[in-house]
């Protein structure tokens, strides 16, 4: 089933068993302390494998990269909605950053980035995206050594 939702004028759809590659930017490219980027990883891996099925995450100073799969609210009998889980995962990592550095205000840019991945190619390419990031942008020499990195190790089928 394709849904789609809307925040501001950017067009968000969502697929069903499919998984969603997604960005977002902190407010007005703000760099994360190494603490708020620990929370901002704890809270995009805080529903996996309950709401979310988390395939890789990348926490760089200024923007995170993620790729679920939205799962089945059983109660509901319907997918988890892309919107709320994203208004879960930036709003409760806002809030933890904004108080574990004793700040106030906007931590996160309003609206994301997201695109719905069609294929296992364009899964592992998005994957490896995601991997190379921090290299990319000079953090680390090699991606095992990036600390705010995670990815689901592939089943065997």
């Amino acid at each position: 089933m394709l849904k789609a939702f809307y925040r501001r004028n950017l067009p968000h759809l969502q697929r069903d068993n499919k998984p969603h590659f997604l960005t977002f930017c902190t407010h007005l490219r703000w760099t994360l302390p190494e603490p708020a980027r620990d929370l901002a990883l704890e809270c995009c891996l805080h529903d996996n494998d309950q709401k979310i099925r988390v395939h890789a995450v990348a926490v760089v100073p200024d923007h995170v990269h993620l790729i679920f799969t939205p799962l089945v609210n059983e109660q509901a009998a319907e997918i988890y909605a892309l919107g709320e889980i994203m208004d879960a995962i930036k709003g409760a990592s806002a809030h933890k950053i904004n108080r574990k550095l004793g700040r106030t205000g906007k931590v996160r840019q309003t609206g994301s980035f997201d695109r719905v991945l069609r294929s296992s190619e364009k899964l592992d390419e998005k994957i490896q995206y995601i991997f190379e990031n921090p290299v990319r942008k000079g953090l680390v020499s090699a991606s095992e050594d990036y600390r705010w990195l995670w990815y689901r190790e592939r089943e065997n089928p």
